[in-house]
């Protein structure tokens, strides 16, 4: 008797399937409408297209970068029929960097797009629209940037550095000699750097770079194998010329090359220098950043005798514009490095109603000391993905307004309707530009509870 097959077998329903798009292939078709990331939507054959560099209306030539069942991902190359909203991308490397993904659209375009997301996000994943749209909070279009990864790959085969940009929707380095959006003090070191870097005994040993601008201009090299005498002389000699701290970073934490040097930031409006070391999260935009503190304490509108929380607090970019404002500030962070320089810039401000806490908030936490007495106001300023643990602990605080940052509208919205399941209504909300030329989106929304 002939054994039977202990494994099941499907026949794909509606007949055989249709042939996979290919990588590389072109393809001719018209742009229908945006997604929420800025690319555009077409459609050929059943197939929905997304296309990057490409505007509603437009009849482009797009390469194929991937596909998966019904949905391809592509790259528009060719604009046969252009936008009359279309704009010269002022980047030259607008079309293959993958930092910069919507140049070619005018400034307010990229902001309505982004206002559209929000809207979105928060009407069709929380059935929710504030009781009032704020105007978008906007800074310089361009030269924003002060915080930029390098990438830097050793080709063994050419025996070449690359050192540039990641590509979109690639692995590949371009080259780029001038990047708009990164502040001007950092440009001059983005020119020389692969120049240096290719003259090193051992190139092979970077793995990455980061430039910094703060109170100094800073360089991080992440290097993979100890770099000998030699190539250290040569980073710090290239840092010397250019003005610029040289931080290193092997096996563990960033350290400074020179004994005593410093990094950080201020917030004028308070009178406030913040310090960090290359590693440390910051906003990349120093501009939009002041200007959403600014809101943030505009909206919230602590007053001097309240108990105020700042939850994930990093550095204290909130809870020390805050302290001079009210009796208390309890900020919370779950990593230690952080906790460390909140408290530290705390004191180096003078502030002792600052008191900083480590604590992991996606464990139970109302029942701590410092969270007990309750607070009049809560600010949150999660990661991407939100805070859904938090604020499902939130009511049992007795505070009254809340203002959340996010920059994930998706877990903003997902976590706005346990915030209104508590009592609390939307009063207020709108986008943050932290990234002009993106379709990044950073939100900031006010709740109220009677």
């Amino acid at each position: 008797m002939a054994r039977k097959s202990g494994g099941l077998r499907f026949q794909p329903s509606g007949g055989a399937r249709a042939p996979q798009v290919p990588v590389g292939k072109k393809q001719r078709l018209r742009i229908e409408r945006l997604a929420n990331d800025g690319r555009g939507i077409g459609f050929v054959d059943g197939r929905t297209w997304f296309v990057s560099g490409a505007l509603p209306g437009e009849e482009v030539e797009a390469r194929v970068l991937g596909a998966r069942s019904q949905v391809v991902e592509a790259r528009g190359e060719r604009i046969l029929d252009a936008s009359a909203q279309r704009r010269a991308e002022p980047c030259a490397h607008a079309r293959t960097c993958g930092g910069c993904s919507v140049q070619h659209m005018p400034h307010g375009e990229q902001l309505a797009l982004k206002q559209r997301m929000l809207a979105e996000q928060l009407g069709r994943l929380a059935g929710l629209e504030p009781e009032q749209w704020a105007p978008p909070l906007v800074g310089p279009e361009f030269a924003y940037r002060r915080r930029a990864r390098i990438a830097v790959r050793w080709d063994a085969r050419a025996a070449r550095l690359d050192v540039g940009f990641r590509a979109a929707a690639s692995q590949d380095i371009v080259a780029i000699a001038d990047c708009p959006v990164l502040v001007q003090p950092l440009q001059p070191i983005l020119r020389a750097l692969p120049a240096v870097l290719g003259s090193l005994d051992k190139p092979q040993a970077i793995g990455h770079v980061e430039l910094f601008r703060g109170s100094a201009s800073a360089i991080l090299v992440r290097h993979t194998a100890p770099l000998d005498e030699a190539d250290l002389g040569r980073l710090q000699a290239f840092c010397v010329a250019h003005k610029a701290q040289l931080w290193l970073q092997g096996g563990g934490a960033p350290h400074p090359f020179a004994e005593g040097v410093s990094l950080g930031y201020r917030l004028e409006a308070w009178d406030l220098h913040l310090g960090y070391r290359p590693g440390d999260f910051v906003q990349v935009n120093a501009p939009v950043n002041e200007a959403m503190v600014a809101q943030a304490l505009d909206w919230l509108a602590p007053r001097a005798d309240e108990r105020v929380l700042d939850l994930f607090c990093g550095l204290g970019n909130f809870a020390l514009p805050l302290a001079r404002r009210v009796r208390e500030v309890v900020a919370v962070e779950g990593v230690a490095a952080m906790v460390e320089r909140a408290a530290e810039n705390a004191a180096s401000n003078g502030l002792d109603n600052v008191r900083v806490v480590r604590a992991d908030l996606a464990e139970p936490w109302t029942a701590a000391d410092w969270a007990r007495g309750g607070f009049a106001a809560v600010l949150l300023d999660p990661p991407r993905d939100g805070a859904l643990q938090v604020v499902r602990q939130i009511g049992a605080l007795g505070a009254q307004r809340l203002v959340y940052v996010s920059c994930n509208p998706a877990t903003l919205a997902r976590d706005s309707v346990e915030l209104v399941r508590q009592g609390y209504r939307l009063r207020r909300a709108g986008i943050l530009d932290m990234f002009p030329q993106t379709a990044h989106v950073e939100a900031m929304a006010l709740f109220e509870r009677p």
